[in-house]
C-alpha cells in the first residue's frame, strides 16, 4: 500500500436520482470538501438547497460541513486496515439530500440542480400518505411522465393499448392497492395526454409546485421523546417550508399538535438531550419540552433549524419577485384569451380526464409570443428601480453564474434560445418557430440571480454555541435576514 493511500479514504455518496459517486478524501477532510467534490463531478455550481447526511439509528442526520469527516467515521474506518491484511478501507456512506425545501422550482438557475431536486421530490411523493388528496397524485404522475418520457405515445384506433410505464414508479403503493394496476395503466395516459407539448422544464416546475401541496412531502421529520424514560419517541418535529410542526404518533398515524411559522417561534433551546420550544409572545411556562436522546442529535438538529430559518428569510425577496412576475403573466394571458379563444391547442385525438383541469402548454406560436411580451411588459413597468436592479444584475450575474441564462432542456425537441448582451445593459430575446418551447426571460433571470447571490446556509453562531452546554437560537421577528444584493 502506497503512502498516499494510507492517508486517503473513499466516500460513497448516494444521489437523489439513485446513482452514486465515489470521492477520495484525506483523513482530515471536512464535509464541505466532499460537497465541493460532488458539485464539481456533477458540473453544478449551485447546490444551495442540498446537504450531506449520514445514517444514524435509521435516521438521516445532516452533516456540519465545517466538521472533519473523522467525527462521523467509526474507529474501524479510521484505522489503517492495510497493516497485516488485505482488507480494503471501509467506505463511508453519505447521501446527498435536499436540506431546505422550496415550492418554486424557478429558484434553481441550473437545470441539473433543478432535476436533482425533482428526483428527491419524486421519491418523497411515492412515500406520501395524503389519502384525502388522491387527485393530486394523478396530476403529479402526469407531470412526471411528461418530464421523463416527453409527449404521450398516440394510440391508433383498433390497436391494442400497450403500457409504456410502470405504475409503481409514478404512484404510491396505497393508490396501486386501492385502484389496481389495470386502472392506473388506463387512466394514467389520459392525464399524460392533457400535457401534450409541455416542455420537460415546465413539467418539472409544475411537479415541484404541486408536490408541495402534500403536507408530508416538503418536510424533514425528526423523532423526539416526550420524557426521558420513553424508549421510542412518539413525538415528531417536522421542518416545513415556512416553519415547523409538532406531531404525535398514534398507531403509526401522525396527528398534528402544533403549527409554528417562523414568525411565531421565539426561541429554541437545547440543554444536552433536552429540547425546548418557546412560542413568541407567550410566557415561559407555556414552552414545549421534548428530548432528543443524545447531545449529538441536539446539536445537529439546532444547526438544521437555525440554517432553515436563515434561508427562509434570505429567499423572501426572490420569492416576492417571482410572484410578481407570475401574476403579471397570468393577467396578460387573461387579456390575450379574448384574441386566442378560438384557437384549438389540443392535439388530435387527445382526451380530457374528468376532475383534472387543463393547463396551457404554450405549444402555440401566438400564445408563446404573448407570454414573451407579458414578461417584457412586467420588466418595463418596474420603473427606475427595476432598471437599476437589472443593471446591477447584469454585472454580477456575468461573473456569478452564466448557467442562469442557459436553462433550456437539451433533450427538448426544436428548442433554441439566442441571448445577446450589449454594452448598454439591454438584453434582447427572440422566439423562434411557433413550436418552440418557452424558456426563462434572461432579464428576469439576471434579477433572480442577483436576489439569490446573497443566500447563505452557514450558521454564523455555530462555533460559539457549541462551546456552551446550553445551545439556543433566538428566532424573533427582529432578527435580520441574510443580506442580499
Amino acid at each position: 500500500m502506497s503512502m498516499s493511500s494510507k492517508h486517503e479514504r473513499t466516500v460513497c455518496v448516494l444521489l437523489p436520482n439513485k446513482s452514486q459517486m465515489d470521492v477520495t478524501v484525506g483523513l482530515k477532510s471536512t464535509g464541505q470538501d466532499v460537497f465541493n467534490s460532488i458539485a464539481a463531478l456533477l458540473g453544478i455550481k449551485e447546490l444551495h438547497f442540498f446537504g450531506l447526511t449520514v445514517l444514524r439509528d435509521n435516521e438521516h442526520i445532516f452533516l456540519d460541513m465545517e466538521e472533519k469527516l473523522a467525527k462521523y467515521f467509526s474507529k474501524e474506518w479510521r484505522q489503517d486496515s492495510g497493516k497485516g491484511s488485505l482488507k480494503k478501507p471501509f467506505p463511508l456512506l453519505l447521501c446527498l439530500k435536499v436540506q431546505f425545501y422550496v415550492e418554486n422550482g424557478r429558484l434553481f438557475c441550473e437545470r441539473k440542480a433543478r432535476h436533482l431536486y425533482y428526483s428527491d421530490l419524486r421519491e418523497r411523493v411515492l412515500r406520501s400518505e395524503c389519502r384525502q388528496q388522491e387527485e393530486v397524485y394523478f396530476q403529479l404522475a402526469g407531470y412526471a411522465l411528461q418530464a421523463d418520457l416527453g409527449d404521450c405515445p398516440m394510440q391508433r384506433e383498433g390497436m391494442e393499448v400497450t403500457s409504456y410505464f410502470k405504475p409503481k414508479d409514478y404512484f404510491p403503493p396505497w393508490i396501486i392497492a386501492k385502484r389496481g394496476v389495470k386502472y392506473l395503466l388506463c387512466h394514467g395516459p389520459k392525464v399524460h395526454q392533457e400535457l401534450w407539448g409541455m416542455s420537460t422544464r415546465d413539467a418539472i416546475l409544475f411537479f415541484i409546485r404541486d408536490s408541495c401541496q402534500l403536507e408530508d412531502v416538503p418536510v424533514t421529520f425528526y423523532r423526539l421523546q416526550k420524557d426521558k424514560k420513553e424508549e421510542k419517541g412518539t413525538a415528531l418535529l417536522g421542518l416545513t417550508l415556512r416553519g415547523m410542526q409538532v406531531y404525535q404518533e398514534v398507531n403509526n398515524i401522525r396527528q398534528l399538535l402544533y403549527d409554528f411559522p417562523w414568525s411565531n417561534v421565539g426561541r429554541l433551546t437545547f440543554l444536552g438531550k433536552k429540547f425546548e420550544i418557546q412560542p413568541d409572545g407567550l410566557p415561559s411556562a407555556r414552552k414545549l419540552v421534548y428530548y432528543t436522546g443524545s447531545s449529538f442529535r441536539s446539536r445537529h438538529l439546532l444547526l438544521h433549524l437555525s440554517n432553515s430559518h436563515q434561508v427562509y428569510l434570505s429567499l423572501q425577496p426572490a420569492l416576492k419577485h417571482l410572484r410578481q412576475v407570475e401574476e403579471s403573466k397570468e393577467k396578460k394571458r387573461y387579456r390575450e384569451s379574448y384574441i386566442s379563444d378560438d384557437l384549438d391547442l389540443d392535439p388530435p385525438g387527445s382526451e380530457s380526464s374528468p376532475g383534472l383541469s387543463r393547463r396551457s402548454t404554450g405549444s402555440s406560436g401566438i400564445e408563446a409570443d404573448a407570454r414573451q411580451h407579458s414578461i417584457s411588459t412586467e420588466m418595463t413597468s418596474m420603473g427606475e428601480e427595476g432598471l437599476q436592479q437589472g443593471q446591477e444584475c447584469l454585472s454580477s450575474a456575468t461573473s456569478h453564474d452564466s448557467s442562469c441564462i442557459s436553462d433550456s432542456d437539451t433533450g427538448s425537441k426544436n428548442r433554441r434560445q439566442d441571448q445577446q448582451c450589449q454594452q448598454n445593459g439591454e438584453i434582447k430575446t427572440s422566439v423562434g418557430s411557433p413550436e418552440e418551447a418557452l424558456v426563462d426571460d434572461p432579464y428576469e433571470m439576471f434579477q433572480l440571480a442577483n436576489l439569490l447571490e446573497g443566500v447563505s446556509v452557514d450558521f454564523t453562531g455555530r462555533s460559539a454555541e457549541t462551546q456552551s452546554p446550553v445551545k439556543s437560537c433566538g428566532l424573533h421577528r427582529k432578527q435580520k435576514a441574510v443580506s442580499t444584493c
